[in-house]
């Protein structure tokens, strides 16, 4: 299934991410896509206040590659590949196997086509925001039951 919003304002975008953290379920993988500024960081905040998490203590994992989060409902695994070199091993770098062995979180990847393809074996929701700047951002969301990754 493929969904796609339009969000005109950074509180749309973080009203997005809501909306997708209410649906969340444990097991549940998150890739999201799009350039720097885009949004996705944004949108991970409003899916972590869905979960009753404050957003205050959310930020783009950039140099710590992966923050966990204890929420209420499940750990969240905020992952970010921005960092990794294009053709690394990305999996590796952030330790992705450990992680996806814990069957009851939620894990959450920007830059996740730096994971070249691999294949989840959970549900997979892909995530691409495009716009830049304070143009209106276009984010398709394609969900998938079993998926090689690949951006939308």
């Amino acid at each position: 299934m493929i969904e796609t919003y339009t969000c005109t304002t950074a509180e749309e975008t973080f009203d997005l991410g809501d909306q997708i953290g209410k649906k969340l379920n444990a097991g549940d993988v998150l890739l999201l896509s799009g350039g720097l500024g885009a949004g996705k960081t944004l949108l991970t905040k409003g899916i972590l206040n869905a979960l009753d998490f404050d957003t205050q203590e959310v930020t783009s994992p950039s140099f710590a590659l992966v923050n966990l989060y204890r929420t209420p409902k499940f750990n969240v695994y905020h992952i970010d590949l921005w960092r990794i070199p294009e053709g690394g091993d990305a999996a590796f770098a952030v330790g992705l196997s450990e992680i996806l062995e814990d069957l009851e979180s939620v894990i959450i990847i920007e830059w996740a086509e730096r994971l070249g393809g691999i294949v989840l074996d959970r549900r997979v929701a892909a995530v691409n925001i495009s716009g830049e700047g304070d143009e209106p951002r276009k984010i398709t969301i394609e969900s998938r039951e079993l998926s090689a990754v690949k951006p939308v």
